[in-house]
């Protein structure tokens, strides 16, 4: 499966890849895109939580979404898809929303990196405090939305970014909380199309982007070690 991404990454790397263990929260545009490049990588063991169900909606934008799999709850339909990529994974999966009421029993695990794909101050708050406690790496997903441009996608750390109405909400939750602002994120610096909507507007390109991007800093970390 692995002969290509061999004559371009060395196999030290690539057995890294497939002993770390990941911690994914969200499995929709940005998550489920880190996912799938995640383990076309190579990586065998994935845990992933996510509560929602598949909606039409998501159609436009979320890589396991189709028309015959809507009302199905995402992580099911994630589990189903990667084994049949890679049938040696190992990948759990919490159909749950992560709160203080369940946290402490997703990380009766250790794990060596988390990927915050979720859209929940709260959630992201908790999944930043627990990798500081537990010394884990974690790069967290600023927000993607009512944005149209990926070559804006970037990685930074939180302290640094801007035109991020999500990223402000972090940083302002983290000051309160005395926690550190260097926390590697994923963002766009692209100003949010205005909308007059609640929610907010989104296509495929710029959670592509996102999700893409947390797996090659992933990838580029295990390069560094090596």
């Amino acid at each position: 499966m692995f002969e290509r991404t061999l004559k371009i990454i060395d196999n030290s790397v690539l057995e890294k890849l497939q002993n770390i263990n990941i911690l994914l929260v969200g499995v929709g545009g940005v998550g489920g895109f880190a996912l799938e490049a995640l383990v076309r990588l190579g990586v065998s063991n994935i845990t992933i939580i996510d509560n929602d169900k598949i909606e039409l909606s998501n159609l436009n934008r979320q890589i396991i979404s189709n028309e015959n799999n809507i009302g199905e709850y995402k992580v099911d339909i994630a589990k189903k898809r990667y084994i049949g990529i890679n049938s040696n994974i190992n990948i759990k999966s919490y159909n749950l929303f992560l709160d203080e009421s369940n946290i402490d029993m997703v990380f009766a695990n250790k794990y060596d990196y988390i990927i915050d794909a979720c859209d929940t101050v709260t959630t992201k708050y908790l999944l930043i405090k627990k990798a500081l406690f537990t010394n884990t790496k974690i790069i967290s997903c600023m927000g993607t939305g009512n944005r149209i441009d990926p070559s804006k996608i970037t990685i930074t750390k939180l302290a640094k970014t801007y035109n991020d109405p999500l990223a402000k909400a972090m940083r302002n939750v983290l000051k309160k909380n005395d926690i550190t602002l260097n926390i590697p994120v994923v963002w766009s610096s692209e100003v949010p199309i205005k909308i007059k909507e609640k929610a907010p507007g989104s296509i495929f390109l710029v959670p592509a982007a996102a999700g893409l991007q947390i797996a090659y800093y992933i990838l580029e970390d295990l390069i560094n070690r090596s």
